[in-house]
């Protein structure tokens, strides 16, 4: 250590930060190791640190690693359209030695998708998302699609759906998804889309049931039932009966359910403790918006139960998740009363928009880092 003092490197921002004449490269296998350009040597050890290290995951999604006539091994951005030498997977490198976890959450409110994501090669993949134009189901179809799986966007509305294919390849051309029509307030579009699924001959590795609508005033839909009841839950309930098959002959698959924490504030029993189906798909004069959602939810979580408890054994998972008290979404677009509710909270929500990295910078070899590389380095995050 006393060069390094020396040098005037003893009080640099990390003990990650290479010497001069270093630099940091991987093996094939994704070891990763130290050359010194300086001393014409290389170490698996790191010369400040003393640690051992290896990439984490798979390649970050857009890049893709190639081979030179010389054999060489560089790894392509198709983003931002850039090649280097430099392994992208540097930046998401762990311990060979790790040290005892801490009690530490390892994400929180303020993760994105993509970084829960990271790392991770969905290529292979084959994934359903309902009422994925907008808001939290688009985020999920974007993170999923551009880590390799093929996602197909489940939209009542087509131009919408269309839209946001276009969205997602803007980000990566190579982003395998399309938009189908589903609009989960008629079973007969139900059916349809189901056989237009089947007749792709495609596996189905992950069904996320996401859309919703909130706050909607007492309508019936064309199966003459109560539209809130059917599309929140209902729809959800018939698809994935008619997908079962496919989801079983494509195990270990899962299935996801959008519910929510309001769930608990409502009833679908009579006084005797029965089921009462009146409660379900009400009357217009027996209806208020905010429990028929709420009793939506509700059935969210019991199927979503009983659904897991009978396809488990056949390697199908089934979660029912609640998407957070504070996240802002179209969801509220129903009533203006909510719409001005949810206008006053956003101040303090988490947003769902893409926050732009940070601009590139330069690696001390003379290449361009990727941005997480440079995040890292700066002690800041994308």
């Amino acid at each position: 250590m006393a060069a390094l003092k020396y040098a005037g490197l003893e009080d640099t921002d990390s003990e990650e930060e290479l010497p001069p004449g270093w630099e940091e490269r991987t093996t094939k296998d994704g070891w990763v190791y130290y050359a010194n350009h300086l001393e014409e040597k290389t170490q698996w050890e790191h010369p400040k640190s003393g640690k051992r290290k290896r990439v984490a995951g798979g390649l970050p999604y857009g890049w893709e690693q190639e081979t030179d006539e010389n054999g060489q091994v560089y790894f392509v951005d198709h983003i931002n359209k850039r090649t280097t030498y430099l392994d992208p997977r540097l930046a998401f490198t762990v311990e060979d030695n790790p040290v005892k976890p801490t009690t530490r959450q390892k994400y929180d409110g303020n993760s994105t998708a993509m970084e829960i994501l990271q790392g991770r090669d969905l290529s292979g993949r084959v994934a359903i998302i309902t009422g994925a134009n907008s808001g939290i189901g688009f985020e999920t179809a974007k993170s999923l699609a551009l880590h390799g799986a093929y996602v197909i966007l489940a939209c009542r509305n087509m131009s919408r759906g269309n839209d946001a294919v276009q969205r997602i390849l803007t980000e990566w051309h190579k982003a395998k998804v399309e938009a189908m029509t589903l609009d989960l307030a008629s079973l007969h579009s139900v059916q349809l889309f189901a056989e237009a699924f089947k007749s792709k001959n495609m596996p189905l590795h992950i069904l996320i049931c996401n859309a919703a609508i909130f706050g909607a005033p007492w309508c019936l839909t064309e199966d003459d039932l109560e539209s809130t009841f059917q599309v929140n839950h209902l729809g959800h309930f018939y698809l994935v009966q008619l997908l079962e098959d496919v989801l079983r002959r494509s195990s270990p698959a899962r299935v996801v359910v959008v519910s929510s924490e309001s769930h608990r504030f409502t009833e679908i029993k009579d006084n005797s403790g029965k089921l009462d189906f009146s409660l379900l798909s009400p009357s217009k004069k027996e209806y208020w918006a905010m429990l028929a959602y709420n009793r939506s939810k509700l059935c969210n979580i019991l199927f979503s139960n009983e659904l897991n408890r009978r396809l488990a054994p056949h390697g199908v998972t089934s979660n029912a998740v609640h998407p957070g008290n504070m996240m802002y979404s179209s969801l509220h677009r129903s009533w203006w009363v909510y719409t001005l509710l949810f206008t006053l909270a956003r101040p303090f929500t988490k947003s769902m928009q893409s926050q732009a990295c940070l601009p590139r910078s330069r690696a001390r070899n003379g290449e361009t880092a990727t941005p997480a590389q440079a995040a890292r380095r700066e002690g800041r995050h994308c």
